[in-house]
C-alpha cells in the first residue's frame, strides 16, 4: 500500500484496485451468488478495469509529461504508481483467470452448458460455424496485413477486439477486427444429449483464419485489445458553447493516446515486441492476459437452459404505501414528505410525478437537472409532453458526464427543438445534483414541489443502483432549491441557504461544522458519533478532520463502497474509525450522513460524496431529513447496512478486504435483502 506518510493518506488509484478486488470476490462467492450472477461480476470487474485504464492510468501518464522539477515539488510519482498498479492488476488478472477456468467453466458444464474452443469443434460444429461465418461475419470483416520492415505503425480502435495473426513463412502480421458491434459475442452450436454447446464469435473467426488470409502458413492467432485515453482534455478557457466543443471532440475517444495493450500471454515475445513497436507503446503498457478479452460481454451470456437456479431470485417492486394509491401526487406530497428507495421500489413514482405535472393545468414550470439521460423513456416523454402542453420547462444537461456526453447533448437538442430552455455545463464545474422542482399555481400562489435524490433520473440504472429520493413541499427546502435552479439559470451567483447543503457554496463548511460539534462534545465527555455512507472518500481536509475527531474520542462509523484515502483503525490516529464496504447484488449508491449532534440527530441525503470535486467543483445538493417518520426509516436502513455480516468487508490499513465475521448466535444479515424485507413489511 502506497501512503503519504506526512498526511496518512492511501493513494486513491491503488485503493480503487482494492474496491475492484471486492467485485472479483463476488465472482467467487458460490454460497450467495448463483452461477450467472458470478459471471456478471466478472463482467463488472472487466468493465471497471477498462474504464480505470482509460481514465485514471491515462491521467498518471499525463503527469509523466510534467517537468521533473515540478513533479518533485508536488510529490508526484506517476512512474512508481503505475508500476504498483500493474503489479496489482497482474495478480488480480491471474485470480480472474483462475476463477473463470477452474470455477465458472466447470460449473457451466455441470449445468449442461459447454463453451467450445475452435480446436475442439466436432465435424457438425465446424459446419455450423462455417455457415454462421458466411451468413453473419464474412462480409463484415476488417482485415489488415502489416509488414514491420515497411510499415512503422498500425492504428487499432479503442476497446475493439482484434486477432493478431502470425505466419511461419513471413514476418508479416495479420489483424482481424472481431465484429462484436453487429454480432452477439456468443454463438449457439446446438444441443447434444441435453448439453448446450456455445462458442465465442472469436473462435468461429479463428477456425476460418486460413481462408481469411488465403494462407496455409498461419502458425499463431492471438487476441488483443487496446485501451486509449478516454479523457477529452478540453480547454475551458476557449469560450464558445461547451456542449458543442465536447460533441465535436468525442472522436478523441477513438484516437486518444494508448494506455494499455491487453494481449494473449501465449504470444511469443518477439511477436509482442514487434506489436509494441507498431503501436508505439512502452514495455509498461503491455499487459499479458488470457485467450479471450472483453469479459464485459458476459453480461449477455445466453442461458439456453432457462434454469432459474442459475440466477438471483426475482424481487418484485415494493408498492409505496402512499404513492402507489395516490391519484394526486401533489396532494399526497403536500400532506407529508414521501420517501422512495431504489431498486426496491419502482422509478415509476418519479415518472408519474412528472407525467401528472405535464398534464396538470395548474402547473406552470418544471425544472430538472439531468446528469445521465436515459434513452427514450417515460421521463423524457413526459418532459416533451409538458413542453407541448405549454409548461415552461427548464432542463439542465450535464454535457461532461463521462461516457454519456453524446447521449446527453443529443437529448438536450431534442428538448431545445421542442421549446424547452436547455442549459448546458459551465466551464470548470459539473452539475451532479439530482433535483427536480415543479411550480404549481394554487389559490393565486406559486407553490413549489420538489424531488431530491441520491441517484440519476434514469429508470434503467434505478433497477440496479441502491438510491433514495424524497418528495417534499417543505416551504423552506423548496424555496432554497428554487435558488439553486436560479444559479443554474444564471440569475444568481450564490444561493442563500440555511437548510440545504449546496456545493460548492456551503456543503464543506456545514459538514466541517457538524464534525467540529462532535469533537467538542467528545472533549466535554459527552456522547459523540458520526455515521456516514458514501461511494468514495478522498478529500484530504475532510480526512484530516475525521482523524482529529477520532483522536478526540468521536466514534466514527463509515460505509464506503468504492475507494478511500483514509486509513482506519490506526492507533493514535484513527482507532475510533471503523469502516466497511458493501458490494452485493445491487450497486450501493446512496449517500446518507448522520450526526449525533448532542442527541438532536441531524441527517442529510443527496448527491455528494466526501471528495474534493463533490465539495468544491460540482453543483451538489443534499437535503436534511425533517420528517420524523422518514428520518427513522432511513436510520433503520442505515443500521441494517452497518450490521451486514454477509456482504460487508472490513476496510483496514492492510487492505485485506476480509469479510465481516458472523458471530456465534448472531443473525445472518445480508443488508440488501434485509432492507427489502423491512420495506415490504413497512409498506403493507
Amino acid at each position: 500500500m502506497e501512503t503519504d506518510l506526512a498526511d496518512n493518506l492511501i493513494h486513491r488509484d491503488l485503493n480503487w484496485l482494492s474496491f475492484n478486488a471486492r467485485v472479483l470476490q463476488e465472482a467467487q462467492d458460490k454460497e450467495n451468488n448463483p452461477l450467472f450472477e458470478r459471471m456478471k461480476f466478472l463482467a463488472i470487474y472487466s468493465s471497471n478495469l477498462d474504464e480505470y485504464f482509460r481514465v485514471r492510468v491515462s491521467q498518471l501518464r499525463q503527469m509523466k509529461r510534467v517537468e521533473k522539477s515540478i513533479r518533485k515539488k508536488l510529490a508526484l510519482k506517476p512512474n512508481k504508481t503505475v508500476k504498483q498498479i500493474l503489479a496489482i492488476v497482474k495478480e488480480q488478472q491471474e485470480a480472474f483467470g483462475k476463477i473463470y477456468n477452474e470455477e465458472i467453466l466447470p460449473e457451466l458444464a455441470e449445468n449442461n452448458i459447454v463453451l467450445v474452443p475452435s480446436e475442439k469443434f466436432t465435424n457438425i460444429q465446424a459446419q455450423l460455424a462455417n455457415i454462421w461465418f458466411v451468413a453473419h461475419i464474412k462480409n463484415e470483416l476488417e482485415t489488415k496485413l502489416i509488414d514491420p520492415s515497411k510499415d512503422k505503425e498500425i492504428f487499432l480502435e479503442n476497446q475493439s477486439l482484434y486477432l493478431c495473426v502470425t505466419f511461419s513463412d513471413s514476418k508479416k502480421l495479420g489483424f482481424v477486427k472481431i465484429p462484436t458491434d453487429s454480432n452477439n459475442r456468443f454463438v449457439d452450436l446446438g444441443k447434444v444429449s441435453d448439453t448446450y454447446h456455445i462458442t465465442f464469435l472469436d473462435d468461429i473467426i479463428r477456425y476460418e483464419i486460413d481462408n481469411i488470409f488465403n494462407s496455409s502458413t498461419v502458425d499463431g492467432v492471438y487476441e488483443i485489445k487496446l485501451s486509449r485515453d478516454a479523457e477529452l482534455y478540453i480547454d475551458d478557457e476557449l469560450g464558445g458553447i461547451l456542449a458543442e466543443r465536447i460533441y465535436k471532440s468525442l472522436e478523441q475517444r477513438q484516437e486518444g493516446q494508448p494506455t494499455r495493450l491487453l494481449y494473449d500471454a501465449a504470444m511469443p515475445k518477439p511477436v509482442a515486441k514487434r506489436l509494441r513497436k507498431l503501436l508505439n507503446l512502452g514495455k509498461i503498457d503491455m499487459m499479458p492476459g488470457g485467450r479471450y478479452h472483453n469479459f464485459n460481454d458476459f453480461f449477455k451470456f445466453p442461458d439456453l437452459t432457462n434454469n432459474p437456479k442459475l440466477h438471483y431470485t426475482s424481487k418484485p417492486f415494493i408498492k409505496h404505501r402512499t404513492l402507489d394509491k395516490a391519484k394526486d401526487f401533489f396532494k399526497a406530497i403536500a400532506e407529508k414528505d414521501q420517501l422512495v428507495h431504489f431498486p426496491f421500489m419502482s422509478f415509476n413514482y418519479v415518472e408519474r410525478f412528472v407525467e401528472q405535472a405535464a398534464e396538470d393545468a395548474a402547473v406552470t414550470h418544471i425544472k430538472i437537472s439531468l446528469y445521465r439521460v436515459a434513452d427514450e423513456s417515460v421521463l423524457t416523454t413526459a418532459l416533451l409532453k409538458a413542453i407541448d402542453n405549454g409548461k415552461k420547462v427548464t432542463i439542465f444537461i450535464e454535457a461532461k458526464a463521462r461516457f454519456d456526453e453524446e447521449n446527453n447533448i443529443t437529448w438536450g437538442r431534442k428538448f431545445e427543438e421542442r421549446g424547452a430552455r436547455v442549459i448546458y455545463s459551465y466551464p470548470r464545474i459539473k452539475v451532479h445534483s439530482k433535483i427536480l422542482m415543479i411550480i404549481r399555481q394554487e389559490q393565486d400562489k406559486a407553490v413549489r414541489y420538489a424531488y431530491i435524490g441520491t441517484g440519476n433520473f434514469n429508470g434503467e440504472t434505478s433497477k440496479i443502483y441502491c438510491d433514495h429520493g424524497i418528495f417534499t413541499a417543505h416551504k423552506k427546502i423548496t424555496k432554497e432549491l428554487g435558488r439553486v435552479f436560479r444559479v443554474l439559470e444564471g440569475e444568481l451567483i450564490i444561493p442563500r441557504n440555511k437548510h440545504l447543503l449546496i456545493s460548492p457554496f456551503t456543503t464543506r463548511r456545514i459538514f466541517e461544522k457538524l464534525i467540529h460539534n462532535e469533537i467538542e462534545a467528545a472533549q466535554a465527555g459527552k456522547k459523540a458519533q458520526i455515521t456516514a455512507k458514501m461511494n468514495s472518500l478522498e478529500d484530504p481536509d475532510m480526512i484530516q478532520l475525521l482523524y482529529k475527531a477520532s483522536q478526540a474520542g468521536v466514534k466514527i462509523r463509515l460505509i464506503v463502497r468504492g475507494f478511500t484515502c483514509l486509513i482506519p483503525g490506526v492507533e493514535g490516529l484513527s482507532e475510533n474509525i471503523y469502516m466497511t464496504s458493501i458490494v452485493d447484488r445491487y450497486l450501493e449508491h446512496g449517500r446518507i450522513y448522520l450526526f449525533h449532534n448532542g442527541g438532536d440527530e441531524q441527517m442529510y441525503i443527496g448527491s455528494a460524496d466526501w471528495m474534493t470535486r463533490n465539495l468544491d467543483r460540482r453543483i451538489e445538493v443534499l437535503t436534511p431529513i425533517y420528517d420524523s417518520d422518514l428520518f427513522a426509516e432511513l436510520k433503520d436502513i442505515l443500521v441494517l447496512q452497518l450490521a451486514d455480516n454477509v456482504k460487508a468487508r472490513i476496510q483496514d490499513a492492510e487492505e485485506t478486504n476480509a469479510y465481516v465475521k458472523q458471530k456465534t448466535g448472531d443473525k445472518r444479515i445480508r443488508s440488501q435483502y434485509e432492507i427489502y424485507d423491512y420495506l415490504k413489511l413497512k409498506n403493507n
